[in-house]
């Protein structure tokens, strides 16, 4: 009987810790930082898939976006933010907020899948953005965009989705060397920062976007193969994202992968670890 209460009680301790452990890590996830693993070349060369970093929570405060969503599939579990911290939402939507600047890369949930996304914030509450011939226009002016060479990287398939690069040099067969036109953008506050050019596209040239207030403007880097804010929600874009959406700000990459998953620690890029995000 003794041994029987005893195994009993060891279970339950173990039970106990686990629950502990969960707890912590989700109030650590809610309100400090939070995990995000690139899974697409929207931001290359800035990011890259595979690359595992840490989200900063608390750079622009908290909305019911800080909440954790859960989906796992194979069990039919899909617990969304709304579901968890929907009472956060109206007013300014956000407790100890903190203002955007331009140059952030940030992870905000898409509008409408409620996905997480990461993009660059390009475009403030109030300003007017524009895309012409391929540059990037705030208020009526051109921004710097100065040549600085070529991105250039092997035709394979990449992350766990197998995804392959489009290249500027395209075709490419596989093993073969992809390359992209890269160029030095700078915005009026100074900061700087990498975008790729692929070839002439539709969204190299767009209207005049006013961005309203409480919203933000968000482009990939590499400018031809990102799914952004050029594009409305009501053709299946993101569109202008609301303060409330925004996640938090993406600082520094951990460390990254080349390979199919993270615990591949073999395809671990070398040059990447505490890379910081410019």
């Amino acid at each position: 009987m003794d041994d029987e209460k005893s195994w009993g009680g060891a279970i339950a301790e173990t039970l106990k810790t686990i629950v502990y452990a969960l707890l912590i890590a989700g109030v650590f996830r809610t309100l400090f930082f939070q995990p995000f693993w690139i899974p697409s070349g929207s931001m290359k060369d800035t990011l890259l898939i595979g690359d595992f970093l840490f989200v900063n929570k608390m750079t622009y405060g908290y909305s019911y976006a800080s909440c954790p969503s859960v989906r796992i599939p194979a069990v039919g579990l899909d617990i969304d933010a709304e579901d968890l911290c929907g009472w956060m939402q109206g007013g300014d939507g956000r407790l100890f907020g903190g203002m955007p600047e331009r140059g952030d890369v940030a992870v905000f949930r898409h509008p409408v899948s409620g996905r997480d996304f990461i993009k660059r914030i390009v475009g403030l509450p109030g300003d007017r953005v524009q895309m012409r011939d391929g540059r990037l226009h705030i208020n009526g002016e051109a921004v710097t965009l100065a040549p600085d060479g070529t991105f250039e990287e092997v035709m394979r398939p990449q992350g766990p989705q197998g995804i392959r690069p489009r290249c500027a040099n395209a075709p490419v067969g596989t093993g073969a060397t992809c390359i992209k036109e890269k160029f030095e953008e700078s915005f009026p506050n100074g900061e700087t920062h990498s975008v790729l050019n692929i070839g002439r596209q539709a969204s190299d040239d767009t209207p005049v976007y006013t961005v309203p207030d409480g919203h933000f403007f968000l482009m990939g880097d590499n400018r031809d193969n990102s799914s952004d804010s050029r594009v409305p929600q009501q053709i299946g874009g993101v569109g202008m994202v609301p303060y409330a959406d925004l996640i938090g700000r993406a600082d520094r990459v951990m460390f990254s992968s080349a390979g199919r998953s993270m615990l591949f620690f073999w395809t671990w890029r070398g040059d990447r670890f505490f890379e910081k995000i410019e």
